[in-house]
């Protein structure tokens, strides 16, 4: 359980578990004793999530990481099948018809050819797979919860970061500080939620130049009404997979307004938008245009092709 970890701890565990991951190679790269370079490499952003917020929401991080993609920017999405929630990433990509059995360089390949791939943690991360039983079994949330998004096989360096509890967004905003994040957002909404909520404020940690700011993210800024915890829940695979079609193939409420608030703070991550404002009329505009809805198709297309 985690007792109040440093942020020295929780950063130095994190790099041990990136030493030890199977690299996903994104571009060109030079291999020097396994510090690997990236020459001339875009940046990638990864919307991975800690999970464990007891607030059974749908995939939302998933759906966020398909809009962002279609924008254009090149998405390495860690992930998980269910270990503290209802459904994970894994499960939803699957019931959506992604093939997830595929080797790191068809991951690599996939990013390249679609903008977005999927990293399955348990297989990129061999000394971890045998905690997935313990973790399941003990149902309560770890330190592997806060490890999970800090050890992108990919080196993103761009995030968006959905933690578990208020107390962790400035912490692990300055891990990630310290891992060489480029800019990124730490959050965590008031209902409980690892994302950017539309049920009330979130508070948010922002990670630019190596330096952490904090601050409040209000749905009304940016034009939301308040919803209810209810109206961003979801279910099994199957139900979260059609929220995900649903979204993609542009229903209007809450659910899409909570994928294009997330979307347009990871465009700002991502330096694909200015700000959260052009952020969020970028990612309507993907969704609305039916490029958000190809993008899916083409991950199924690419990833079953191999």
């Amino acid at each position: 359980r985690i007792k109040g970890e440093t942020v020295e701890e929780i950063r130095g565990a994190a790099r041990v578990m990136r030493d030890r991951a199977t690299p996903i190679r994104v571009g060109r790269t030079l291999d020097i004793d396994r510090d690997e370079i990236n020459l001339d490499r875009e940046s990638i952003l990864d919307t991975c999530g800690t999970g464990g917020s007891g607030t059974r929401s749908f995939n939302i991080s998933t759906t966020v990481a398909l809009v962002v993609a279609s924008c254009g920017v090149r998405v390495a999405k860690h992930g998980n099948r269910s270990v503290s929630s209802a459904c994970g990433s894994a499960d939803v990509l699957e019931a959506l018809g992604v093939n997830l059995d595929i080797t790191p360089e068809q991951v690599a390949e996939t990013i390249e050819r679609v903008g977005v791939g999927f990293l399955y943690a348990p297989a990129l991360h061999g000394a971890m797979k045998h905690a997935i039983g313990p973790r399941r079994e003990i149902g309560i949330r770890t330190i592997f919860n806060i490890l999970g998004p800090l050890t992108n096989p990919a080196g993103a360096d761009r995030q968006v970061l959905g933690v578990f509890r208020g107390d962790l967004v400035e912490p692990l905003a300055e891990v990630l500080a310290g891992l060489g994040c480029r800019r990124g957002f730490v959050v965590h909404g008031s209902d409980g939620m690892d994302e950017i909520t539309l049920t009330g404020p979130t508070r948010m940690a922002a990670i630019a130049d190596g330096r952490v700011t904090t601050g409040i993210i209000n749905p009304g800024d940016f034009g939301f009404a308040t919803c209810r915890l209810e109206d961003l829940q979801g279910g099994d695979a199957a139900c979260n997979a059609n929220i995900v079609r649903a979204i993609l193939d542009g229903e209007a409420g809450p659910k899409r307004d909570v994928v294009l608030l997330n979307a347009a703070y990871a465009l700002v991550a991502a330096d694909g938008a200015a700000d959260p404002h052009q952020g969020l009329r970028l990612a309507a505009e993907a969704i609305d245009s039916g490029r958000a809805r190809q993008t899916l198709d083409r991950l199924v297309e690419v990833t079953n092709g191999f």
